[in-house]
């Protein structure tokens, strides 16, 4: 990787930019695969840009391509687009505008990162061997908008070769501004829906030896749940299974018919989420049927486990410690076990997610401070300058190492 200095001097002249850019879509969230207000500002961005601009059938995507002047490998970089169904509590001067709606997840500077870097990437198209594809992808949140991108060809874009390395970033308030961490393997969770629908004997609340009551039934389960995965499921290789929603009844003195509950379960590896799914529906089974109840189970399943590339890890790593000071490179030492769609990706091609540091610069490390999915979470917008480069820089990088760079050939852990 060559030009580390200029990246990061050509993302700081860039960043009034993207901060505009930044802004105007937080005003605006929009939630899901519909998302034209967003889409209409991406593609008004890169419009003077050299890039062959395709949108979504589907949902509002847009997926742009750089062709550089020489044959080479097709690496992508992904950004989402999407917010979340809250009501925005920061009390910033660009606070959304819409009851109900907040970027709180970062998807905005996300957005404008990757039309930085497309501006930076575009400067140096004459250095290009081969080409970068832009993915700018709605529903994250909810829907997962990759895995309808990725039906419509966004991973095999006509007039070239395949997607063969692909990488993304994630906004984090728990790392400091500038810093970038990522882990080969398991990076985030699996995450699936759990409905479970306990029936009982409805009757008088005065009379419960008459009735077969569910709520207790459901209270019984929830502890059976925890105790599960605390003595069957190893601590590394984890897996969460929370309910946090439960239904029943309708007023003080009378004992429903059902209860329902509902909640969500989060594994890393492909092998233990088979084996706690197996392990709820036989619980959840019995533990009906020793109060004499019945119940019935929907796992809805989510999204994979998103495991970076060992190989693409390593090149990351390094690409990021050739762009920043030392210190600001690191290794996390566990995942997270919130989930994310890019795994859809990482599934069919060799690639990495990292997370970007964007803790408001008045709070010292370790300092309480809202994070992700908060309706009080702040982000730090120089954070765009680091993001706007490593995208940057993860693309020449691999497009320099050319067909025979180990990253091509490495497989999902």
């Amino acid at each position: 990787m060559t030009g580390a200095a200029s990246l990061l001097e050509e993302a700081r002249r860039l960043l009034p930019e993207a901060i505009a850019v930044r802004r105007s879509l937080h005003r605006s969230p929009e939630l899901g695969l519909h998302l034209p207000r967003t889409q209409q500002t991406v593609l008004d961005s890169l419009a003077r840009l050299p890039l062959t601009l395709t949108t979504g059938k589907r949902l509002s995507s847009v997926v742009a391509v750089l062709e550089g002047t020489r044959p080479g490998p097709s690496v992508l970089l992904r950004g989402d687009m999407d917010g979340l169904p809250l009501h925005e509590e920061t009390g910033l001067e660009f606070t959304s505008r819409l009851p109900g709606a907040m970027h709180a997840c970062g998807h905005d500077l996300h957005v404008a990162m990757l039309i930085g870097a497309a501006g930076l990437l575009s400067a140096r198209r004459s250095q290009l061997r081969g080409r970068v594809v832009f993915m700018f992808q709605p529903a994250e949140e909810s829907g997962g908008g990759a895995a309808p991108m990725i039906d419509e060809g966004v991973l095999e874009p006509p007039g070239g070769p395949p997607v063969n390395f692909a990488f993304a970033l994630h906004v984090t308030p728990r790392l400091e501004t500038g810093a970038v961490g990522l882990r080969p393997g398991p990076l985030f969770a699996s995450s699936d829906r759990i409905h479970i629908r306990l029936r009982g004997r409805g009757g008088h609340a005065a009379a419960p030896h008459l009735a077969l009551d569910p709520v207790p039934v459901a209270c019984a389960l929830v502890q059976e749940l925890q105790t599960m995965v605390a003595r069957t499921v190893p601590v590394f290789d984890p897996a969460v299974v929370t309910i946090s929603r439960i239904q029943a009844g309708s007023t003080t003195n009378v004992i429903p018919h059902t209860a329902d509950l509902h909640g969500t379960l989060r594994t890393l590896t492909p092998a233990r989420r088979r084996a706690v799914r197996h392990s709820l529906e036989r619980l959840v089974r019995h533990v009906a049927a020793a109060h004499g109840a019945e119940a019935s189970l929907d796992l809805t399943e989510g999204y994979p486990p998103l495991l970076n590339d060992p190989a693409a890890t390593d090149t990351v790593l390094h690409t990021a410690a050739e762009l920043l000071a030392p210190g600001l490179v690191r290794t996390l030492p566990e995942p997270v076990m919130a989930s994310e769609d890019f795994a859809y990706v990482l599934e069919r091609v060799p690639g990495v997610m990292a997370l970007l540091g964007a803790r408001p610069g008045h709070l010292p490390e370790g300092a309480s401070t809202p994070d992700c999915h908060s309706s009080q979470v702040v982000f730090d917008e120089q954070s765009m300058t680091t993001g706007m480069a490593l995208h940057a820089a993860v693309a020449l990088t691999c497009l320099a190492q050319g067909p025979g760079n180990d990253t091509q050939d490495g497989g999902q852990e």
